[in-house]
């Protein structure tokens, strides 16, 4: 633990000028997530309206394409929120490109396996005793899914590569200009054409090749990325085992968090009254996931400032932005919290005209509200983690509040003391209170000074273009690290450097 009396307390306008930061980030950033969350949400309302069997059947395969696939590649991808982040900080523009050129390949090879599984999903759900009728339909819908999830996977690269620049506002006008488009090609597709259900599965891959289409000329194009994209180098094909260190354990992390939420919605419909608990609990997680865009947002925020903080060699600065992120999320979970509450009677109204709908899910607003609260400050302190390349840390602690507590409370509390669809939240609370507590320890403890040298160590472990040489050095004052690059050409030797303060 880093010796607090070395470290001199922030002024009042270092922490108002790192909220405007993060606010300036947060923004587009959580605008833009909830973008990307309404093209689900517009294809599942094209399919709603052909029918009872084709939304059952389109919902089961988005349920189902998240869990085995969307997840994955979301959590692989976001290990560039640490390599770029803290090459961006460090002013290792070369490296940028390099790191998203191999998540591209790692993404693209991982997509097949999925790919693989999705062409057999109809007979994997029937395996798993789901009606036969519906397991159909959700097969042809999610083989339609597979063009989207390739062009999914390439997407999140993208943006992952631009995040850490805190290039943002770009991806945002990227992800609504989609949404737009995604209107207009499910009505084309959907019901022009009268492709039905399948048409809305193939209308996510129209839409994901125009948001990525869009960011990709945005790259190539724009200014910003000029020193940061010098287009595609062998490189990539290197250090690929170096790169899955840490994209493994960032997949972990973000896959044992949306499974958790996944089969609690499962074991709702293995209760008294399925009809009732599932419908409760689809409203009830659709909010809780509108409600979370916002703290993604921030969670961004956290990773891109602290990610460039320690690439750049500034503890200081990183565990300022730690504080003030907390600060934010936790003032942010409490308004959402009120929201809930003071909104209760009407939240169920809605999305049903069901009386007992509307009652049973104000009756769960208050545990909700709780459980906002708690995912706002875990959602930051995850984005930190991130930030500091700590993803195997966090996926040991997803496993242990969700799995260890969270389910298991949900099912005793569901099952055992009969308390339906209010016992399967009270564990989601627990889950995630344990989540928070437990982040917010290691992050209490973290030595900021040790974790710059650990991003001094992971860039320096990089490789770099092959016209690119680099020596580095440590000096005796400040632990500064020399990189001398040497390039052919007019521009003669270039040298950058970057101090290790100790804050």
């Amino acid at each position: 633990m880093e010796n607090r009396h070395q470290v001199a307390a922030p002024a009042r306008g270092e922490v108002w000028a790192e909220m405007k930061k993060q606010v300036r980030l947060a923004a587009p950033l959580a605008a833009g997530f909830l973008l990307q969350k309404v093209i689900q949400t517009i294809s599942i309302m094209f399919v709603g309206r052909l029918g009872e069997l084709p939304l059952a059947s389109a919902s089961l395969a988005t349920s189902f394409a998240s869990v085995t696939g969307f997840s994955l590649l979301t959590g692989m991808a976001s290990s560039l929120d640490t390599l770029c982040g803290q090459a961006f900080g460090a002013a290792r523009h070369q490296l940028l490109g390099v790191h998203k050129q191999r998540a591209m390949l790692v993404v693209g090879a991982a997509s097949v396996p999925v790919a693989l599984v999705w062409a057999y999903t109809g007979d994997i759900l029937v395996w798993f005793r789901q009606d036969r009728e519906i397991a159909a339909g959700a097969g042809s819908y999610i083989r339609c899914l597979i063009p989207a999830l390739f062009l999914f996977g390439q997407l999140q690269c993208h943006v992952r590569f631009l995040q850490p620049q805190n290039v943002v506002v770009p991806v945002m006008l990227s992800s609504g200009a989609t949404v737009a488009l995604h209107v207009a090609v499910c009505w084309l597709l959907v019901r022009r054409l009268g492709l039905g259900a399948d048409g809305a599965a193939l209308a996510n891959a129209v839409s994901n090749l125009a948001n990525l289409s869009a960011l990709a000329l945005y790259i190539r194009l724009s200014p910003s990325c000029k020193d940061t994209w010098a287009g595609f180098s062998r490189e990539a094909f290197r250090g690929i085992l170096v790169f899955l260190k840490l994209a493994v354990p960032s997949a972990a992390m973000v896959c044992m968090e949306w499974w958790s939420f996944e089969l609690l919605v499962l074991l709702s419909g293995l209760l008294p009254n399925p009809k009732l608990e599932t419908a409760v609990m689809s409203i009830c997680f659709n909010t809780y996931v509108f409600a979370f865009m916002f703290p993604m947002g921030l969670g961004a925020a956290a990773s891109i400032r602290v990610s460039n903080e320690l690439g750049a060699g500034r503890p200081r600065e990183a565990r300022l932005a730690t504080r003030v992120v907390m600060l934010l999320a936790f003032s942010l979970g409490v308004s959402e919290g009120l929201v809930m509450v003071l909104a209760r009677s009407l939240l169920g109204y809605a999305y049903a005209n069901d009386k007992q709908v509307a009652l049973y899910t104000s009756r769960l607003m208050p545990i909700l509200a709780a459980s906002t609260l708690f995912d706002c400050l875990q959602c930051v302190l995850s984005g930190v983690v991130r930030g500091c390349g700590r993803q195997k840390m966090g996926a040991f602690i997803n496993v242990a509040a969700f799995y260890i507590v969270g389910i298991p409370v949900a099912s005793v509390f569901a099952f055992v003391r009969h308390l339906g669809g209010m016992g399967l939240w009270f564990g989601i609370l627990c889950g995630v209170a344990v989540q928070m507590i437990l982040l917010l320890c290691i992050t209490l403890y973290t030595n900021w000074n040790k974790e710059v040298s650990k991003a001094n160590d992971r860039l320096f472990s990089c490789s770099l273009p092959v016209n690119d040489t680099i020596t580095s050095g440590v000096s005796e004052q400040g632990n500064g690290c020399s990189f001398v690059g040497n390039k052919d050409g007019a521009n003669g030797d270039i040298e950058l450097t970057s101090g290790l303060n100790k804050g």
